[in-house]
């Protein structure tokens, strides 16, 4: 996978426009995509996007694609902006990759991701969100919101760049020009201005209780684009949706730790376990009391307090566990145990 290149195809979308998808890895296919702003072909030259796409696509078929108007599915066309329009190119896809996916829906793109789930749960294996939302205008105030559509618009150099340190807080500043050219490659003014407006305009809060197929929830705890509280509220609105919290400040999936991350969405989704017994792991009472809490999000002294317990007992349980679960984080261990119906 690592040497492995991209394949790019074409297929109808939205009032007939075409939309662009990749395919790269062997497998169960995993739709990837919808990012507010994305390009096949300059994501794929980017190292740290590799290496995000070989942790999945050694185990998956990894379909990626560029909504109408963005990237190589035709930059110099209309924008598709609303909800319904993305939800119809995602669908589009969907059709070409495979007769039943699993969808990895990233910040934005986890709208379309979630609509798409929500109507059509015969096509969808299992949901994966990262850094998702359910209502756009809770991303930020209304001030907030219009200065900064404001400046894109006006000085788009500029609004790049301050987009480029929402994205990425802990990249250098060569990473953060790169991201900015990225932008401005991937996107005109015009269309930046009218593509965060749709990230702001969208609402899926009324299909979220519709969503019937298995779905993991990942969000970053100081995520400075998206609020780790909207994620927490997407888990809330899904019947049975788990959520694993994250560590780190980067919005963008393929920065931080990406393999704690991967190895979450590698673990709910079934693939790269090791050959185990019949049968869930063989947990005790209190590692599945630990394991619970592990799964909200809290450090190995939080459940030492919550449990009455030193903090080193605490991390002697999470250890114990991730062994048994033969994972190697927390985050696939929550993964792992709520795949197993052990939460």
């Amino acid at each position: 996978m690592p040497g492995q290149d991209q394949v790019v195809r074409f297929t109808g979308g939205p009032n007939d426009r075409p939309v662009a998808w990749a395919t790269v890895g062997a497998g169960p296919p995993l739709v990837v995509g919808g990012w507010w702003c994305g390009h096949l072909e300059l994501d794929w030259q980017n190292p740290l996007f590799r290496r995000f796409a070989g942790l999945l696509g050694d185990r998956f078929a990894l379909v990626r694609y560029d909504r109408p108007g963005v990237g190589m599915s035709g930059s110099d066309g209309p924008l598709v902006t609303s909800l319904a329009g993305e939800v119809a190119a995602l669908s589009a896809v969907v059709d070409a990759a495979g007769e039943k996916v699993s969808l990895f829906g990233g910040s934005s793109g986890g709208c379309a991701a979630m609509a798409y789930a929500a109507a059509h749960p015969d096509r969808v294996e299992r949901l994966v969100l990262y850094g998702s939302y359910a209502r756009g205008a809770e991303i930020a105030p209304a001030e907030a919101r219009e200065s900064l559509l404001a400046l894109v618009g006006r000085h788009w150099g500029v609004g790049s760049r301050v987009l480029a340190d929402l994205f990425l807080p802990t990249a250098t500043a060569a990473e953060r020009d790169e991201f900015v050219r990225f932008q401005r490659a991937g996107l005109t003014a015009e269309k930046a201005v009218r593509s965060l407006e749709a990230v702001y305009a969208f609402d899926v809060r009324d299909r979220l209780a519709a969503i019937e197929v298995p779905t993991l929830v990942l969000h970053r705890r100081d995520d400075r684009a998206i609020p780790f509280a909207l994620g927490q509220d997407v888990a809330a609105r899904i019947p049975g949706a788990t959520f694993v919290p994250l560590d780190g400040t980067d919005h963008l999936p393929w920065r931080g730790d990406v393999d704690g991350l991967a190895g979450a969405v590698r673990e709910f989704l079934g693939a790269g376990r090791r050959a185990r017994q019949a049968g869930s792991p063989q947990l005790s009472e209190r590692e599945l009391d630990v394991l619970r809490l592990v799964a909200q999000g809290l450090s190995d002294q939080e459940i030492a307090r919550r449990l009455g317990i030193s903090t080193h007992t605490a991390h002697r349980h999470v250890s114990n566990i991730r062994t048994k679960l033969g994972v190697s984080s927390r985050a696939a261990a929550a993964a792992q145990a709520a795949t197993a119906g052990l939460l």
